[in-house]
Protein backbone atom coordinates (compact mmCIF):
# COMPACT_ATOMS: atom_id res chain seq x y z
CA UNK A 1 0.00 0.00 0.00
CA UNK A 2 2.81 2.53 0.99
CA UNK A 3 4.82 1.74 -2.65
CA UNK A 4 1.34 2.30 -4.64
CA UNK A 5 1.05 5.65 -2.47
CA UNK A 6 4.50 6.72 -3.30
CA UNK A 7 4.35 5.63 -6.78
CA UNK A 8 0.95 7.88 -7.35
CA UNK A 9 2.52 10.63 -5.36
CA UNK A 10 5.30 10.33 -7.83
CA UNK A 11 2.89 10.82 -10.76
CA UNK A 12 1.50 13.61 -9.31
CA UNK A 13 4.76 15.44 -8.89
CA UNK A 14 5.48 14.50 -12.27
CA UNK A 15 2.56 15.43 -13.99
CA UNK A 16 2.95 18.71 -11.70
CA UNK A 17 6.12 19.94 -13.44
CA UNK A 18 5.08 18.83 -17.09
CA UNK A 19 2.25 21.47 -16.43
CA UNK A 20 4.08 24.10 -15.28
CA UNK A 21 5.00 26.40 -18.50
CA UNK A 22 8.32 28.34 -18.64
CA UNK A 23 7.31 31.88 -19.18
CA UNK A 24 8.66 34.38 -22.17
CA UNK A 25 8.17 37.72 -21.89
CA UNK A 26 8.73 39.52 -25.52
CA UNK A 27 8.07 43.72 -26.08
CA UNK A 28 8.19 45.18 -29.16
CA UNK A 29 6.75 48.60 -30.61
CA UNK A 30 3.64 49.20 -32.99
CA UNK A 31 5.80 49.99 -35.66
CA UNK A 32 6.98 48.58 -39.10
CA UNK A 33 10.28 48.97 -38.16
CA UNK A 34 9.73 46.57 -35.64
CA UNK A 35 8.28 43.59 -37.80
CA UNK A 36 9.10 40.40 -36.27
CA UNK A 37 7.23 41.80 -33.18
CA UNK A 38 4.28 42.81 -34.90
CA UNK A 39 3.49 40.24 -36.99
CA UNK A 40 4.46 37.60 -34.78
CA UNK A 41 2.30 39.05 -32.14
CA UNK A 42 -0.32 39.45 -34.94
CA UNK A 43 0.00 35.89 -35.92
CA UNK A 44 -0.33 34.90 -31.53
CA UNK A 45 -3.65 36.26 -31.55
CA UNK A 46 -4.86 34.23 -34.19
CA UNK A 47 -3.80 31.12 -32.48
CA UNK A 48 -1.36 30.41 -35.11
CA UNK A 49 2.11 31.85 -33.12
CA UNK A 50 5.08 31.48 -35.11
CA UNK A 51 7.32 31.60 -32.20
CA UNK A 52 4.57 29.71 -30.13
CA UNK A 53 5.11 26.49 -32.37
CA UNK A 54 8.88 26.59 -32.66
CA UNK A 55 9.21 26.65 -29.22
CA UNK A 56 6.70 24.37 -28.07
CA UNK A 57 3.91 24.03 -25.84
CA UNK A 58 6.50 23.88 -23.09
CA UNK A 59 6.50 27.58 -23.33
CA UNK A 60 3.94 30.71 -22.73
CA UNK A 61 4.86 33.64 -24.93
CA UNK A 62 3.52 36.85 -23.41
CA UNK A 63 3.82 39.77 -25.19
CA UNK A 64 4.64 43.79 -24.03
CA UNK A 65 3.58 46.81 -26.49
CA UNK A 66 6.12 50.26 -25.84
CA UNK A 67 5.86 53.07 -27.28
CA UNK A 68 9.34 54.20 -26.83
CA UNK A 69 12.85 52.74 -26.00
CA UNK A 70 13.26 53.55 -22.47
CA UNK A 71 10.24 52.25 -21.33
CA UNK A 72 11.20 49.27 -22.93
CA UNK A 73 14.85 49.17 -21.79
CA UNK A 74 13.30 49.87 -18.15
CA UNK A 75 10.93 47.21 -18.29
CA UNK A 76 13.97 44.59 -18.82
CA UNK A 77 16.53 46.68 -15.60
CA UNK A 78 12.70 45.25 -13.80
CA UNK A 79 12.46 42.02 -14.85
CA UNK A 80 9.24 42.55 -16.33
CA UNK A 81 10.34 41.26 -19.79
CA UNK A 82 13.21 38.87 -20.99
CA UNK A 83 13.31 40.23 -24.55
CA UNK A 84 12.72 43.00 -26.39
CA UNK A 85 12.86 44.16 -29.88
CA UNK A 86 14.24 47.92 -29.74
CA UNK A 87 16.44 50.90 -31.40
CA UNK A 88 20.19 51.57 -31.37
CA UNK A 89 20.45 54.76 -28.76
CA UNK A 90 18.35 52.64 -25.89
CA UNK A 91 20.33 49.63 -25.66
CA UNK A 92 23.42 51.60 -25.89
CA UNK A 93 22.12 53.90 -22.98
CA UNK A 94 20.80 50.80 -21.35
CA UNK A 95 24.01 49.01 -21.76
CA UNK A 96 25.61 51.87 -20.49
CA UNK A 97 23.39 52.61 -17.68
CA UNK A 98 23.90 49.44 -16.26
CA UNK A 99 27.61 48.74 -16.70
CA UNK A 100 27.18 46.25 -18.99
CA UNK A 101 25.62 44.00 -17.03
CA UNK A 102 21.90 43.86 -18.07
CA UNK A 103 21.30 43.60 -21.61
CA UNK A 104 22.63 41.91 -24.62
CA UNK A 105 22.17 42.71 -27.89
CA UNK A 106 21.73 39.20 -29.77
CA UNK A 107 20.53 39.81 -33.47
CA UNK A 108 19.64 41.90 -36.08
CA UNK A 109 16.10 43.15 -36.99
CA UNK A 110 15.55 45.89 -39.17
CA UNK A 111 18.02 48.53 -41.15
CA UNK A 112 17.24 51.77 -42.95
CA UNK A 113 13.81 53.83 -42.87
CA UNK A 114 15.32 57.36 -41.57
CA UNK A 115 15.54 60.60 -43.52
CA UNK A 116 15.26 64.43 -43.29
CA UNK A 117 12.19 65.67 -44.38
CA UNK A 118 11.66 69.79 -45.51
CA UNK A 119 8.99 71.84 -46.10
CA UNK A 120 9.04 72.71 -50.21
CA UNK A 121 7.90 76.10 -49.30
CA UNK A 122 11.06 76.62 -46.94
CA UNK A 123 13.40 76.73 -50.01
CA UNK A 124 15.71 74.78 -48.21
CA UNK A 125 18.33 73.44 -51.07
CA UNK A 126 21.80 73.39 -49.26
CA UNK A 127 22.92 72.16 -46.00
CA UNK A 128 23.85 76.02 -45.25
CA UNK A 129 19.83 76.67 -45.57
CA UNK A 130 19.05 74.96 -42.16
CA UNK A 131 20.33 78.20 -40.25
CA UNK A 132 17.99 79.41 -38.30
CA UNK A 133 15.41 76.41 -39.32
CA UNK A 134 13.19 74.29 -36.29
CA UNK A 135 13.59 70.64 -37.01
CA UNK A 136 11.92 67.88 -35.13
CA UNK A 137 13.23 64.80 -33.84
CA UNK A 138 11.17 62.32 -32.44
CA UNK A 139 12.57 62.08 -28.92
CA UNK A 140 15.94 63.74 -26.71
CA UNK A 141 18.16 61.33 -27.28
CA UNK A 142 16.96 58.93 -29.43
CA UNK A 143 18.34 57.32 -32.83
CA UNK A 144 17.57 59.95 -34.63
CA UNK A 145 17.78 62.59 -32.96
CA UNK A 146 21.76 62.08 -32.00
CA UNK A 147 22.01 61.59 -36.43
CA UNK A 148 20.17 64.68 -36.73
CA UNK A 149 22.43 66.73 -34.00
CA UNK A 150 26.23 64.79 -35.08
CA UNK A 151 24.94 65.52 -39.25
CA UNK A 152 24.12 69.19 -38.56
CA UNK A 153 27.28 69.69 -36.92
CA UNK A 154 29.24 68.16 -39.11
CA UNK A 155 28.08 70.96 -41.75
CA UNK A 156 29.46 73.26 -39.80
CA UNK A 157 26.66 74.48 -37.66
CA UNK A 158 27.15 74.83 -33.83
CA UNK A 159 24.06 72.86 -32.03
CA UNK A 160 23.63 72.51 -28.75
CA UNK A 161 21.42 71.05 -26.18
CA UNK A 162 18.56 73.42 -26.38
CA UNK A 163 19.69 76.08 -29.50
CA UNK A 164 22.49 76.99 -31.39
CA UNK A 165 22.30 77.89 -35.19
CA UNK A 166 19.84 75.29 -35.72
CA UNK A 167 16.66 74.21 -32.86
CA UNK A 168 16.28 70.74 -32.88
CA UNK A 169 12.98 69.68 -31.20
CA UNK A 170 12.11 66.62 -29.62
CA UNK A 171 8.83 65.97 -30.98
CA UNK A 172 6.24 63.20 -30.58
CA UNK A 173 5.91 61.73 -34.16
CA UNK A 174 2.51 62.10 -34.35
CA UNK A 175 2.70 65.87 -33.12
CA UNK A 176 5.43 66.38 -35.89
CA UNK A 177 2.73 65.99 -38.30
CA UNK A 178 1.06 68.16 -37.34
CA UNK A 179 3.38 71.37 -36.64
CA UNK A 180 4.98 70.32 -39.97
CA UNK A 181 1.42 71.00 -41.79
CA UNK A 182 1.17 74.17 -39.97
CA UNK A 183 4.46 75.57 -40.88
CA UNK A 184 5.81 75.58 -37.50
CA UNK A 185 8.29 73.08 -38.19
CA UNK A 186 10.63 73.51 -41.03
CA UNK A 187 12.19 70.03 -41.25
CA UNK A 188 11.74 66.70 -39.36
CA UNK A 189 14.27 63.77 -38.79
CA UNK A 190 12.89 60.69 -38.53
CA UNK A 191 11.71 57.11 -39.22
CA UNK A 192 9.13 55.12 -41.68
CA UNK A 193 6.32 55.41 -41.51
CA UNK A 194 6.43 59.27 -40.23
CA UNK A 195 8.86 59.62 -43.20
CA UNK A 196 6.32 58.85 -45.73
CA UNK A 197 3.11 60.46 -44.04
CA UNK A 198 5.23 63.33 -44.03
CA UNK A 199 5.43 63.38 -47.75
CA UNK A 200 1.95 61.80 -48.32
CA UNK A 201 -0.06 63.99 -45.82
CA UNK A 202 1.82 66.92 -45.74
CA UNK A 203 3.72 67.60 -49.00
CA UNK A 204 7.18 66.98 -47.41
CA UNK A 205 9.99 66.62 -49.27
CA UNK A 206 12.93 64.28 -48.89
CA UNK A 207 16.30 66.35 -48.52
CA UNK A 208 18.70 63.47 -47.13
CA UNK A 209 17.89 60.05 -46.52
CA UNK A 210 20.63 58.82 -44.10
CA UNK A 211 21.01 56.18 -46.15
CA UNK A 212 23.22 58.44 -47.91
CA UNK A 213 25.71 59.01 -44.25
CA UNK A 214 26.71 55.01 -44.35
CA UNK A 215 29.02 54.58 -47.61
CA UNK A 216 31.40 51.83 -46.08
CA UNK A 217 27.79 50.03 -45.17
CA UNK A 218 26.38 49.93 -48.68
CA UNK A 219 23.84 52.35 -47.22
CA UNK A 220 22.77 49.92 -44.21
CA UNK A 221 22.25 51.42 -41.03
CA UNK A 222 21.00 49.66 -37.54
CA UNK A 223 16.62 50.33 -36.87
CA UNK A 224 16.18 48.09 -34.57
CA UNK A 225 17.89 45.01 -32.74
CA UNK A 226 16.08 41.98 -30.94
CA UNK A 227 17.78 42.33 -27.13
CA UNK A 228 18.03 39.90 -24.45
CA UNK A 229 18.51 40.25 -20.81
CA UNK A 230 21.90 38.78 -19.90
CA UNK A 231 19.64 36.98 -17.19
CA UNK A 232 17.73 34.75 -19.93
CA UNK A 233 20.82 34.82 -21.54
CA UNK A 234 22.85 32.96 -18.86
CA UNK A 235 20.10 30.88 -17.53
CA UNK A 236 18.46 29.63 -20.63
CA UNK A 237 20.72 29.96 -23.67
CA UNK A 238 18.81 26.71 -25.40
CA UNK A 239 15.77 28.90 -25.09
CA UNK A 240 17.05 31.88 -26.60
CA UNK A 241 18.87 29.76 -29.34
CA UNK A 242 15.12 28.84 -30.38
CA UNK A 243 13.87 32.20 -30.13
CA UNK A 244 16.94 33.40 -32.62
CA UNK A 245 16.06 30.20 -34.80
CA UNK A 246 12.72 31.54 -35.31
CA UNK A 247 13.49 34.83 -35.52
CA UNK A 248 15.90 34.05 -38.35
CA UNK A 249 13.12 31.66 -40.52
CA UNK A 250 10.64 34.87 -39.48
CA UNK A 251 13.00 37.15 -41.01
CA UNK A 252 13.22 35.24 -44.07
CA UNK A 253 9.49 34.45 -44.34
CA UNK A 254 8.53 38.40 -44.10
CA UNK A 255 11.34 39.03 -47.12
CA UNK A 256 9.76 36.05 -49.04
CA UNK A 257 6.03 37.14 -48.70
CA UNK A 258 6.44 40.89 -48.26
CA UNK A 259 2.11 41.13 -49.38
CA UNK A 260 1.02 38.45 -46.77
CA UNK A 261 3.39 39.79 -43.90
CA UNK A 262 2.47 43.82 -44.88
CA UNK A 263 -1.18 42.29 -44.41
CA UNK A 264 -0.26 41.00 -41.02
CA UNK A 265 1.61 43.20 -39.75
CA UNK A 266 -0.74 46.29 -40.67
CA UNK A 267 -3.95 44.53 -38.86
CA UNK A 268 -1.89 44.03 -35.57
CA UNK A 269 -0.89 48.04 -35.78
CA UNK A 270 -4.64 48.47 -35.91
CA UNK A 271 -5.23 46.74 -32.69
CA UNK A 272 -2.90 47.81 -30.91
CA UNK A 273 -3.22 52.00 -32.09
CA UNK A 274 -6.56 51.42 -33.13
CA UNK A 275 -5.57 53.04 -36.64
CA UNK A 276 -3.78 50.90 -39.46
CA UNK A 277 -1.37 52.41 -41.95
CA UNK A 278 -3.02 53.37 -45.45
CA UNK A 279 -2.07 50.99 -47.96
CA UNK A 280 0.20 53.52 -50.05
CA UNK A 281 2.08 54.86 -47.09
CA UNK A 282 2.85 50.89 -45.77
CA UNK A 283 4.26 50.47 -49.36
CA UNK A 284 6.35 53.66 -49.03
CA UNK A 285 7.88 53.04 -45.70
CA UNK A 286 7.90 49.02 -46.82
CA UNK A 287 10.86 49.86 -49.77
CA UNK A 288 12.72 52.41 -47.25
CA UNK A 289 13.31 49.74 -44.78
CA UNK A 290 15.29 46.22 -44.97
CA UNK A 291 14.11 43.25 -42.73
CA UNK A 292 17.54 41.47 -41.43
CA UNK A 293 18.97 39.72 -38.79
CA UNK A 294 22.60 41.65 -39.29
CA UNK A 295 22.79 44.00 -36.63
CA UNK A 296 25.02 46.29 -38.88
CA UNK A 297 27.60 46.74 -35.84
CA UNK A 298 29.07 49.43 -37.31
CA UNK A 299 26.09 52.13 -37.84
CA UNK A 300 26.03 51.09 -33.54
CA UNK A 301 29.09 51.90 -32.68
CA UNK A 302 29.20 55.44 -35.28
CA UNK A 303 25.96 56.06 -33.70
CA UNK A 304 27.75 55.79 -29.76
CA UNK A 305 30.50 57.68 -30.60
CA UNK A 306 28.19 60.93 -32.07
CA UNK A 307 26.53 60.49 -29.16
CA UNK A 308 29.80 61.05 -26.96
CA UNK A 309 31.00 64.10 -29.88
CA UNK A 310 27.98 66.27 -29.42
CA UNK A 311 27.40 65.64 -25.21
CA UNK A 312 24.87 63.24 -25.16
CA UNK A 313 27.63 60.35 -23.22
CA UNK A 314 29.73 62.19 -20.90
CA UNK A 315 32.27 59.26 -21.53
CA UNK A 316 33.84 58.21 -24.68
CA UNK A 317 31.58 54.40 -24.59
CA UNK A 318 33.64 50.97 -24.41
CA UNK A 319 30.48 48.99 -25.94
CA UNK A 320 32.99 45.68 -26.48
CA UNK A 321 30.37 43.31 -24.65
CA UNK A 322 27.40 44.78 -26.32
CA UNK A 323 26.64 42.29 -28.57
CA UNK A 324 26.45 38.37 -27.94
CA UNK A 325 26.08 36.57 -31.31
CA UNK A 326 27.21 33.47 -30.63
CA UNK A 327 23.40 32.00 -30.85
CA UNK A 328 22.80 33.76 -33.68
CA UNK A 329 25.81 32.60 -35.50
CA UNK A 330 25.12 28.74 -34.46
CA UNK A 331 21.81 29.48 -35.94
CA UNK A 332 23.27 30.96 -38.77
CA UNK A 333 25.71 27.98 -39.50
CA UNK A 334 23.55 24.85 -39.16
CA UNK A 335 20.97 26.92 -42.07
CA UNK A 336 23.90 27.49 -44.61
CA UNK A 337 23.75 31.11 -43.91
CA UNK A 338 26.19 33.49 -43.79
CA UNK A 339 27.93 34.26 -40.35
CA UNK A 340 27.91 37.56 -38.32
CA UNK A 341 31.61 39.04 -38.36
Amino acid sequence: MKTTLMLALCLCLCASVRAEKVILRVGHFPNVTHAQGVIAHGLSRSGKGWFEERLGPDVEIQWFVYNAGPSAMEAIFARSIDLTYVGPNPAINAYLRSHGEEIRIVAGACSGGAALVVRPDENITKDADFRGKRIATPQFGNTQDVACRAWLLSKGLRITMVGGDARVIPTDNPDQLSLFQRGEMDAVWTVEPWVSRLVAEAGGKVYLDEGSLWPDTGGRYVTTHLVSSVKLLKDRPALLKKWITAHVELTEWINAHPDEAKRILNDEIRRETTRSLPEAILDSAWKRLQITNDPVKDSLLKSAEDAYHIGFLKEKPDLSHIYDLKLLNEVLREKGLAEIK
